[in-house]
């Protein structure tokens, strides 16, 4: 078997693909043959050295995979040989309030899916809807599972005709537009690009806003809700001032990332003003994770693919997701994926 190898600040060019004897499912573990894996902005921060969890040396990279079970570890009782399955970004998460005894997580300090055969404990298993291939699979657990934590782990959720406001084209705004839409919202995005305006709108976008041409973009979200906001923000830029302006009075803001370390300050007067929740997103736990495969299972949803590389070709995979060109998730293909 082949895997991918890597130390986290290395970049592309510390990506090196070493040949290693079959692994043997221990006690509770499965072996899965990986299909496919994807890429998310956490992988560029890996290669860069600055991401926020510990990273463990000459770790094989990439959390996010999907593969087939092919053999099973002595007392697997809730997995078979053949089983269609991805896995959380944090396996020993099940359910409830994330701690620090889940911090271990895939690609980072524990090894990660750019490999042929990855060994993954059965109760962090989750199964594959039944309508995705395995590349698509392979694209939802961090982007997907972001996604549905922003819009319902609140313990309110998104309701039906309420407003949400996405920022891009990146995997967890277009998941998040997705289900919005499944769960019968509207949905303001934001964009720069007329191409990528276009292709929201085909997605379901009821209105989509440049933000280059106009940076107080929160006044038009105001106006397009009658002057009270949008409900809920799922923030992935950082620029949290101008989420709070564009949310409704005790609104949610969903503060999934940021994209450089140029972000300004937040005048606490604008949070005070707002009366928002503003609540980090830290990917989802397995149960979350199950709940959000429902609601893609019964709306036979399926994720914005950008392009598949193989297995061989994966730096090209990664210089092509860190250019910002993609519109959807890059997938890498890694056997019969």
């Amino acid at each position: 078997m082949r895997s991918y190898h890597v130390n986290s600040g290395a970049g592309v060019e510390g990506l090196s693909i070493r040949e290693h004897e079959e692994p043997v499912p221990g006690p509770g573990q499965v072996l899965v043959a990986v299909r496919a894996t994807s890429l998310s902005f956490r992988e560029l921060m890996v290669l860069r050295g600055d991401y926020v969890l510990p990273v463990k040396p000459d770790v094989v990279p990439v959390s996010d995979g999907a593969g087939e079970v092919v053999a099973v570890g002595p007392g697997v009782s809730t997995a078979r040989v053949g089983d269609r399955v991805t896995a959380p970004l944090f396996p020993s998460w099940q359910d409830g309030p994330f701690g620090v005894e889940h911090l271990p997580q895939l690609g980072g300090s524990l090894d990660g899916m750019l490999t042929e055969l990855a060994l993954v404990d059965e109760h962090a298993l989750v199964p594959i809807p039944g309508h995705l291939t395995y590349a698509e699979a392979a694209t939802l657990p961090c982007a997907a599972v972001t996604a549905w934590n922003a819009l319902t782990g609140d313990g309110e959720g998104l309701r039906p005709g309420q407003t949400l406001v996405v920022q891009g084209s990146g995997g967890v705004s277009l998941f998040a537009l997705q289900f919005a839409k499944a769960l019968g919202a509207r949905v303001i995005a934001t964009t720069s690009s007329p191409a990528k305006a276009a292709r929201l709108t085909e997605l379901g976008a009821d209105h989509v806003l440049d933000h280059r041409a106009t940076p107080e973009w929160p006044g038009q979200v105001v106006e397009l809700t009658g002057g009270r906001g949008a409900n809920r923000v799922v923030d992935v830029a950082g620029l949290l001032e101008r989420s709070l302006k564009a949310v409704t009075i005790a609104g949610h803001v969903a503060c999934v990332g940021f994209l450089s370390d140029a972000v300004p300050p937040l005048d606490p007067r604008v949070l005070f003003a707002s009366g928002a929740t503003v609540r980090a997103v830290a990917v989802g736990s397995r149960a979350q994770f199950l709940a959000m495969n429902r609601l893609i299972e019964a709306h036979r949803l399926r994720p914005v693919i950008d392009r598949v590389f193989a297995f061989d070709d994966a730096p090209a995979a990664y210089r092509h997701y860190a250019s910002g060109e993609a519109f959807g998730k890059v997938v890498i293909a890694v056997k019969g994926g």
